[in-house]
């Protein structure tokens, strides 16, 4: 770090230990570049009757290891709007910057390889494999990585979760929240810089929401991994550090940082 808290080229607090990132404390939450930089970001489609806009102008920023909430009625370009944050999708206007990364200026293989990279993910449906055991679905990001320790570091994400004892199970011997909480360790099982949570709970019932959004948050914090969350539950969106409202595909307002 160089003298007046400017950190030095290449210094990412997101790659240090958890604990050692901690003692940097506030220094580090001021200092550091954000993993997410939305600017100006558009998205059209053409339609019969003209073009159909769904996103306009929608500029914000996170920084490492924080979160975010993005909250809208049906219709206002709440996955959308994740969908180009992570290189899904292309914008019609604006940029997204990941990491430092502009995304427009990679072709699709360069997206899906940022996103293996740096990216994980926790759909509504859970998105298991069904042929896999809860530890090889977990393994499945590492292997495609050839990542070695790819079955302890499973296990122990698992063990985390409160899933130690149901490794060896298939999804469909798992309840709702078993399988979510499956897919909330194979998200954080690549030690991703920022994970998209889109609806976590739509599918699961108050209590079991409760469960692994507690999960979400408790992976979120000790990890540094940045959060952005998808959600209709204004509750849920007050856990997280900055708020994101959408309205007819645009930003009404935000607010925390």
């Amino acid at each position: 770090m160089e003298r007046g808290g400017v950190p030095r080229r290449g210094f990412d607090p997101v790659e240090m230990p958890f604990d050692a990132a901690a003692d940097w404390g506030i220094e580090i939450a001021v200092n550091a570049l954000p993993i997410l930089d939305v600017r100006g970001l558009g998205k059209s489609y053409a339609g019969v009757n003209g073009a159909l806009t769904v996103l306009k102008d929608i500029s914000l920023s996170l920084a490492p290891g924080s979160s975010c909430a993005i909250i809208g009625p049906s219709g206002s370009g709440k996955t959308t709007l994740i969908g180009l944050c992570a290189g899904l999708d292309t914008p019609s206007a604006g940029e997204v910057y990941l990491d430092g990364v502009a995304l427009g200026g990679l072709d699709e293989d360069g997206r899906a390889r940022l996103r293996s990279e740096k990216i994980g993910f926790v759909f509504q449906t859970f998105q298991l494999i069904s042929t896999l055991t809860a530890l090889e679905n977990v393994m499945v990001p590492l292997e495609l990585r050839g990542e070695s320790g790819a079955r302890d570091r499973a296990s122990a994400l698992l063990d985390r979760v409160g899933l130690g004892d149901r490794t060896t199970h298939y999804p469909a011997q798992l309840s709702g929240g078993e399988q979510q909480r499956v897919a909330l360790a194979r998200a954080f099982v690549s030690r991703p810089k920022i994970l998209f949570a889109d609806e976590p709970t739509g599918n699961l019932d108050a209590e079991t929401g409760r469960l692994v959004i507690e999960r979400l948050f408790a992976l979120n914090s000790e990890s540094g991994t940045a959060l952005v969350l998808v959600t209709h539950d204004p509750e849920l969106a007050g856990r997280a550090r900055k708020i994101i409202r959408l309205k007819g595909g645009k930003m009404v307002d935000g607010e925390g940082a």
